[in-house]
Protein backbone atom coordinates (compact mmCIF):
# COMPACT_ATOMS: atom_id res chain seq x y z
CA UNK A 1 0.00 0.00 0.00
CA UNK A 2 1.45 3.36 -1.01
CA UNK A 3 2.06 5.66 1.97
CA UNK A 4 0.39 8.99 1.22
CA UNK A 5 0.62 10.35 4.76
CA UNK A 6 2.85 13.23 3.71
CA UNK A 7 0.17 14.60 1.35
CA UNK A 8 -3.05 13.44 3.03
CA UNK A 9 -2.29 13.49 6.74
CA UNK A 10 -2.24 10.86 9.43
CA UNK A 11 -5.89 9.79 9.17
CA UNK A 12 -5.88 8.72 5.52
CA UNK A 13 -3.93 5.47 6.14
CA UNK A 14 -6.41 4.61 8.93
CA UNK A 15 -9.29 4.97 6.48
CA UNK A 16 -7.53 2.67 4.02
CA UNK A 17 -7.14 0.00 6.70
CA UNK A 18 -10.83 0.29 7.58
CA UNK A 19 -11.81 -0.13 3.95
CA UNK A 20 -9.55 -3.18 3.67
CA UNK A 21 -11.58 -4.74 6.51
CA UNK A 22 -14.89 -3.91 4.79
CA UNK A 23 -15.86 -0.73 6.65
CA UNK A 24 -17.01 2.29 4.57
CA UNK A 25 -14.83 5.16 5.79
CA UNK A 26 -14.96 8.96 5.76
CA UNK A 27 -13.08 11.89 7.32
CA UNK A 28 -14.37 13.94 10.26
CA UNK A 29 -13.52 17.52 11.17
CA UNK A 30 -13.39 18.92 14.73
CA UNK A 31 -13.41 15.42 16.13
CA UNK A 32 -17.00 14.35 15.41
CA UNK A 33 -18.45 16.60 12.71
CA UNK A 34 -18.77 15.70 9.03
CA UNK A 35 -17.42 17.93 6.30
CA UNK A 36 -19.92 20.23 4.58
CA UNK A 37 -21.35 19.55 1.15
CA UNK A 38 -19.30 20.55 -1.87
CA UNK A 39 -20.20 23.73 -3.76
CA UNK A 40 -22.27 21.82 -6.30
CA UNK A 41 -24.38 20.31 -3.52
CA UNK A 42 -24.59 23.18 -1.06
CA UNK A 43 -28.01 23.36 0.63
CA UNK A 44 -28.75 19.96 -0.96
CA UNK A 45 -29.62 21.53 -4.31
CA UNK A 46 -28.55 18.27 -5.93
CA UNK A 47 -31.33 16.42 -4.16
CA UNK A 48 -29.17 14.79 -1.51
CA UNK A 49 -30.71 14.23 1.90
CA UNK A 50 -28.24 12.72 4.40
CA UNK A 51 -30.95 12.11 6.99
CA UNK A 52 -33.24 10.24 4.61
CA UNK A 53 -32.94 6.99 2.74
CA UNK A 54 -31.12 8.30 -0.32
CA UNK A 55 -28.10 10.62 -0.38
CA UNK A 56 -28.88 11.99 -3.84
CA UNK A 57 -27.93 10.92 -7.32
CA UNK A 58 -25.03 13.31 -7.78
CA UNK A 59 -21.38 12.30 -8.08
CA UNK A 60 -19.65 14.62 -5.63
CA UNK A 61 -15.97 15.54 -5.92
CA UNK A 62 -15.73 15.94 -2.13
CA UNK A 63 -16.96 14.16 1.04
CA UNK A 64 -20.58 15.34 0.85
CA UNK A 65 -23.84 14.44 2.55
CA UNK A 66 -22.83 13.41 6.05
CA UNK A 67 -22.91 9.66 6.67
CA UNK A 68 -23.51 9.04 2.95
CA UNK A 69 -19.94 10.17 2.22
CA UNK A 70 -18.57 6.95 3.74
CA UNK A 71 -17.20 4.73 0.99
CA UNK A 72 -15.14 1.64 0.29
CA UNK A 73 -14.08 2.96 -3.13
CA UNK A 74 -10.30 3.40 -3.02
CA UNK A 75 -10.38 5.60 -6.12
CA UNK A 76 -12.57 8.05 -4.19
CA UNK A 77 -10.57 7.87 -0.96
CA UNK A 78 -7.30 8.42 -2.83
CA UNK A 79 -8.63 11.09 -5.18
CA UNK A 80 -7.24 14.60 -5.35
CA UNK A 81 -10.73 15.92 -4.61
CA UNK A 82 -10.60 14.34 -1.16
CA UNK A 83 -6.95 15.13 -0.41
CA UNK A 84 -7.69 18.45 1.33
CA UNK A 85 -10.32 16.82 3.58
CA UNK A 86 -7.93 14.13 4.72
CA UNK A 87 -5.27 16.73 5.39
CA UNK A 88 -7.69 18.75 7.54
CA UNK A 89 -9.35 15.70 9.15
CA UNK A 90 -9.37 15.41 12.92
CA UNK A 91 -10.61 11.82 12.98
CA UNK A 92 -12.00 8.97 10.88
CA UNK A 93 -15.55 7.65 10.92
CA UNK A 94 -17.24 4.63 9.41
CA UNK A 95 -20.80 3.73 8.37
CA UNK A 96 -21.73 0.73 10.55
CA UNK A 97 -24.90 -0.12 8.63
CA UNK A 98 -22.94 -0.17 5.37
CA UNK A 99 -20.87 -3.02 6.78
CA UNK A 100 -23.82 -4.84 8.34
CA UNK A 101 -23.01 -3.66 11.87
CA UNK A 102 -24.74 -1.83 14.71
CA UNK A 103 -23.05 0.30 17.35
CA UNK A 104 -24.74 0.83 20.72
CA UNK A 105 -23.19 4.13 21.81
CA UNK A 106 -23.09 4.33 25.61
CA UNK A 107 -22.31 7.88 26.67
CA UNK A 108 -21.81 7.56 30.41
CA UNK A 109 -21.28 5.19 33.31
CA UNK A 110 -25.01 4.72 33.97
CA UNK A 111 -25.65 3.75 30.34
CA UNK A 112 -22.72 1.34 30.42
CA UNK A 113 -24.00 -0.27 33.62
CA UNK A 114 -27.42 -0.72 32.00
CA UNK A 115 -25.87 -2.42 28.95
CA UNK A 116 -23.84 -4.80 31.09
CA UNK A 117 -26.99 -5.80 32.94
CA UNK A 118 -29.39 -6.03 30.00
CA UNK A 119 -27.48 -6.78 26.77
CA UNK A 120 -25.44 -9.79 25.66
CA UNK A 121 -21.69 -9.26 25.60
CA UNK A 122 -20.04 -8.33 22.30
CA UNK A 123 -17.02 -6.46 20.95
CA UNK A 124 -16.64 -3.42 23.20
CA UNK A 125 -14.62 -0.35 22.25
CA UNK A 126 -13.81 2.22 24.92
CA UNK A 127 -14.58 5.89 24.24
CA UNK A 128 -13.64 9.07 26.07
CA UNK A 129 -16.97 9.06 27.95
CA UNK A 130 -18.25 5.50 27.75
CA UNK A 131 -18.22 2.53 25.40
CA UNK A 132 -19.26 1.39 21.92
CA UNK A 133 -20.84 -2.07 21.88
CA UNK A 134 -20.58 -3.38 18.32
CA UNK A 135 -22.92 -6.13 17.10
CA UNK A 136 -23.07 -8.08 13.84
CA UNK A 137 -26.29 -7.04 12.06
CA UNK A 138 -27.80 -3.79 10.81
CA UNK A 139 -30.91 -1.89 11.94
CA UNK A 140 -32.41 1.63 11.84
CA UNK A 141 -30.43 4.23 13.76
CA UNK A 142 -31.91 6.34 16.55
CA UNK A 143 -30.68 8.83 19.13
CA UNK A 144 -31.60 8.89 22.81
CA UNK A 145 -33.40 5.53 22.82
CA UNK A 146 -32.85 5.70 26.57
CA UNK A 147 -30.71 8.02 28.76
CA UNK A 148 -27.18 8.11 27.40
CA UNK A 149 -27.80 5.51 24.67
CA UNK A 150 -27.73 6.06 20.90
CA UNK A 151 -28.01 3.46 18.14
CA UNK A 152 -25.70 3.95 15.15
CA UNK A 153 -26.22 1.66 12.19
CA UNK A 154 -28.05 2.43 8.93
CA UNK A 155 -27.86 6.08 7.79
CA UNK A 156 -25.46 7.02 10.57
CA UNK A 157 -21.75 7.08 11.31
CA UNK A 158 -19.53 6.21 14.26
CA UNK A 159 -16.10 7.53 15.06
CA UNK A 160 -13.27 5.04 14.69
CA UNK A 161 -11.37 4.89 17.97
CA UNK A 162 -8.44 2.80 16.82
CA UNK A 163 -7.15 -0.72 17.45
CA UNK A 164 -6.28 -1.85 20.93
CA UNK A 165 -9.06 0.19 22.55
CA UNK A 166 -11.59 -2.62 22.87
CA UNK A 167 -12.14 -6.11 24.11
CA UNK A 168 -14.36 -9.12 23.49
CA UNK A 169 -15.73 -10.85 20.40
CA UNK A 170 -18.46 -9.49 18.16
CA UNK A 171 -21.80 -11.28 18.51
CA UNK A 172 -25.12 -11.20 16.66
CA UNK A 173 -27.42 -8.22 17.06
CA UNK A 174 -29.94 -9.18 19.76
CA UNK A 175 -33.66 -8.47 19.75
CA UNK A 176 -33.16 -6.41 22.92
CA UNK A 177 -31.27 -3.80 20.87
CA UNK A 178 -33.71 -3.86 17.96
CA UNK A 179 -36.55 -3.29 20.42
CA UNK A 180 -34.97 -0.02 21.57
CA UNK A 181 -36.07 1.81 18.41
CA UNK A 182 -39.61 0.41 18.32
CA UNK A 183 -42.17 3.05 19.20
CA UNK A 184 -45.81 2.55 20.01
CA UNK A 185 -47.90 4.12 17.23
CA UNK A 186 -49.29 7.47 18.23
CA UNK A 187 -53.06 7.68 18.36
CA UNK A 188 -54.52 9.32 15.30
CA UNK A 189 -57.50 11.57 15.66
CA UNK A 190 -60.39 10.45 13.44
CA UNK A 191 -60.95 12.40 10.25
CA UNK A 192 -64.49 12.88 8.95
CA UNK A 193 -65.12 10.71 5.91
CA UNK A 194 -67.12 13.44 4.21
CA UNK A 195 -67.80 17.11 4.62
CA UNK A 196 -71.28 18.43 5.54
CA UNK A 197 -73.81 17.64 2.84
CA UNK A 198 -75.79 20.26 0.93
CA UNK A 199 -79.32 21.08 1.91
CA UNK A 200 -82.01 19.78 -0.41
CA UNK A 201 -82.35 21.96 -3.45
CA UNK A 202 -79.01 23.74 -2.98
CA UNK A 203 -76.91 23.92 -6.11
CA UNK A 204 -73.29 22.81 -5.85
CA UNK A 205 -71.09 25.80 -6.65
CA UNK A 206 -68.67 23.49 -8.51
CA UNK A 207 -71.28 22.62 -11.15
CA UNK A 208 -69.22 19.71 -12.53
CA UNK A 209 -67.08 16.97 -10.93
CA UNK A 210 -64.19 18.09 -13.14
CA UNK A 211 -63.72 21.23 -11.03
CA UNK A 212 -63.22 19.20 -7.86
CA UNK A 213 -60.99 16.66 -9.61
CA UNK A 214 -58.81 19.45 -10.95
CA UNK A 215 -58.55 20.95 -7.46
CA UNK A 216 -57.47 17.67 -5.88
CA UNK A 217 -54.93 17.00 -8.63
CA UNK A 218 -53.44 20.48 -8.22
CA UNK A 219 -53.21 19.93 -4.45
CA UNK A 220 -51.37 16.63 -4.99
CA UNK A 221 -48.95 18.35 -7.34
CA UNK A 222 -48.33 21.20 -4.89
CA UNK A 223 -47.44 18.78 -2.09
CA UNK A 224 -45.27 16.64 -4.37
CA UNK A 225 -43.32 19.71 -5.53
CA UNK A 226 -42.41 20.82 -1.99
CA UNK A 227 -38.63 20.77 -1.54
CA UNK A 228 -38.65 22.31 1.94
CA UNK A 229 -41.10 23.29 4.69
CA UNK A 230 -43.19 20.21 3.93
CA UNK A 231 -45.27 20.54 7.11
CA UNK A 232 -46.29 24.09 6.22
CA UNK A 233 -46.98 23.19 2.60
CA UNK A 234 -49.23 20.29 3.58
CA UNK A 235 -51.25 22.41 6.00
CA UNK A 236 -51.59 25.28 3.51
CA UNK A 237 -52.70 22.85 0.81
CA UNK A 238 -55.26 21.17 3.05
CA UNK A 239 -56.55 24.61 4.03
CA UNK A 240 -56.89 25.66 0.39
CA UNK A 241 -58.75 22.48 -0.56
CA UNK A 242 -61.17 22.78 2.35
CA UNK A 243 -61.79 26.47 1.84
CA UNK A 244 -62.84 25.80 -1.76
CA UNK A 245 -64.42 22.35 -1.55
CA UNK A 246 -65.20 21.76 2.12
CA UNK A 247 -68.65 23.27 2.48
CA UNK A 248 -70.66 21.84 -0.40
CA UNK A 249 -70.58 18.13 0.46
CA UNK A 250 -68.60 17.02 -2.61
CA UNK A 251 -65.38 16.20 -0.78
CA UNK A 252 -65.29 12.48 0.04
CA UNK A 253 -63.07 10.09 1.98
CA UNK A 254 -61.44 9.03 -1.29
CA UNK A 255 -60.32 12.61 -1.85
CA UNK A 256 -58.83 12.94 1.65
CA UNK A 257 -57.04 9.62 1.20
CA UNK A 258 -55.41 10.95 -1.97
CA UNK A 259 -54.24 14.08 -0.17
CA UNK A 260 -52.94 12.09 2.81
CA UNK A 261 -51.10 9.72 0.44
CA UNK A 262 -49.41 12.66 -1.28
CA UNK A 263 -48.32 14.07 2.07
CA UNK A 264 -47.02 10.72 3.33
CA UNK A 265 -45.02 10.28 0.13
CA UNK A 266 -43.13 13.43 1.20
CA UNK A 267 -42.35 11.95 4.61
CA UNK A 268 -45.35 13.10 6.66
CA UNK A 269 -46.69 10.60 9.18
CA UNK A 270 -50.39 9.65 9.38
CA UNK A 271 -50.51 11.56 12.67
CA UNK A 272 -49.17 14.73 11.05
CA UNK A 273 -51.68 14.40 8.21
CA UNK A 274 -54.59 13.98 10.60
CA UNK A 275 -53.46 16.91 12.72
CA UNK A 276 -53.02 19.18 9.70
CA UNK A 277 -56.46 18.23 8.39
CA UNK A 278 -58.13 18.76 11.78
CA UNK A 279 -56.38 22.11 12.23
CA UNK A 280 -57.50 23.23 8.78
CA UNK A 281 -61.10 22.26 9.61
CA UNK A 282 -60.88 24.23 12.86
CA UNK A 283 -59.38 27.26 11.12
CA UNK A 284 -62.31 27.33 8.67
CA UNK A 285 -64.95 26.56 11.29
CA UNK A 286 -66.02 23.34 9.59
Amino acid sequence: MTDLTHVRGEHHPIALRLVASGLPAMPLRDGKKTFGNCRNCRNNVCGGRPNMKTPGTCTCPAPCHGWAAATTDLDVLNSQSWAWAWWEAAAVAYHPGGAGLTVVDLDNADATAWARAELPATLTVFTTRGEHWIYRGAMPSANAVRPGVDIKSLMSYARWLGPGTGTGTMTALPDAVRALVVREPAPVRPVPATMPSRAAGDRCPHRTPAFLERGIAMAEQRIAAASSAVHATVFATFLAVLSTHGRCGCLTEAHTERLFAAAQAKGESPRHCADAWANALTRLGL
